[in-house]
């Protein structure tokens, strides 16, 4: 059996998905493509390198205290790496590291009914609500944020556009 190459637009994406829980079945392959999907619908054109981690609601609850000064569990957070670097003008150079999203499908449980209809498609699915805070994710450590109404909206809009472009979604 020989791999596919990457179509040429994805060479230059290196997106690892990790699965360190075992409470919910996650499919690595989808959220590597709707990361894929992501990074290149907002224009991320140089060698990068992005991680995406499902983790139990305890080592999120754990990270979100030690990284963010919140106790309790949460549903997604986002590590930039290199968002204020400066691309090298060498694509064979060391890769950017854009950082690591790390998503806790426990959380997502159960707020997946509560955020039903948050955004055209979402059913209320716990795909549906992974889809969402992968991308959130991934938005964030390319440097949006939601702190006021304006960036939120902004925020929101790109959301549902990688959502509704994802040629994996099963709508």
């Amino acid at each position: 059996m020989t791999a596919t190459p990457k179509p040429d637009t994805e060479k230059h994406l290196d997106v690892h998905v990790l699965d360190e829980q075992g409470d919910f079945e996650v499919d690595i392959e989808r959220y590597r493509r709707l990361a894929t999907s992501v990074l290149t619908g907002e224009g991320v054109t140089q060698v990068c390198e992005l991680s995406i981690t499902f983790v139990s609601s305890q080592s999120i609850a754990a990270l979100n205290e030690q990284h963010m000064g919140y106790q309790g569990h949460t549903d997604v957070l986002a590590f930039p790496i290199d968002e204020h670097s400066t691309p090298s003008p060498n694509p064979t150079d060391s890769p950017l590291l854009l950082g690591d999203v790390v998503v806790c499908p426990a959380v997502a449980a159960d707020n997946c009914l509560t955020n039903k209809d948050s955004y055209p498609g979402h059913q209320g699915s716990l795909t549906d609500e992974i889809d969402l805070l992968v991308v959130h994710g991934i938005l964030h450590v390319l440097g949006m944020d939601h702190a006021d109404d304006h960036e939120r909206h902004h925020m929101q809009k790109r959301e549902r556009d990688h959502l509704a472009g994802f040629e994996g979604r099963n709508l």
